[in-house]
């Protein structure tokens, strides 16, 4: 059985180690693609953005709390990153609210299952991401590949 809503979590590996906690704590409505970060200033608007075109109903950044990154201010700049996005699905028609972004203190499990099932009855309000691909029940998606990384094929034009 299909998963009704889709949720890409970008996350510190300070905060949460690994993606067992999200997976063991996804609420049964919601399929997560983890997505683990040294840094939370590693998230980039063109990641945000091809997360919700790869099929994304929502995307949620997880960073560590304001004064507590080992970057200085790699959360901060995430958190700006994060508020232009949500502007600009705004700006769009897209509900800036599918754009989520939150400080978490390190492991703590209470959190991230609050996070997880605030975030799925936000879906639920909202519905589905109408700009992402149509869905099929058969297909199994693939990883989001920002623009300009996919892998290019070698030149073969003579000389």
């Amino acid at each position: 059985m299909e998963k009704p809503y889709r949720l890409s979590v970008f996350f510190c590996t300070r905060i949460v180690e690994n993606e067992a906690p999200l997976l063991s704590q996804a609420p049964e409505s919601v399929e997560i693609r983890p997505v683990p970060m040294a840094c939370s200033s590693m998230v980039k608007d063109l990641f945000l953005l091809k997360a919700l075109e790869a099929g994304a109903d929502a995307v949620s950044v997880w960073v560590c709390p304001e004064g507590a990154c080992r970057h200085v201010q790699g959360n901060l700049r995430a958190k700006k990153r994060v508020q232009r996005v949500q502007s600009l699905l705004e700006d769009i028609g897209l509900d800036g609210r599918r754009l989520t972004f939150f400080n978490l203190a390190p492991q703590d499990r209470v959190s991230i299952s609050s996070r997880l099932e605030e975030i799925a009855a936000l879906l639920a309000g909202i519905g589905k991401n109408p700009a992402g691909p149509p869905r099929s029940r058969d297909a199994e998606p693939g990883p989001a590949t920002p623009a300009g990384l996919e892998p290019k094929a070698p030149d073969t034009h003579p000389g």
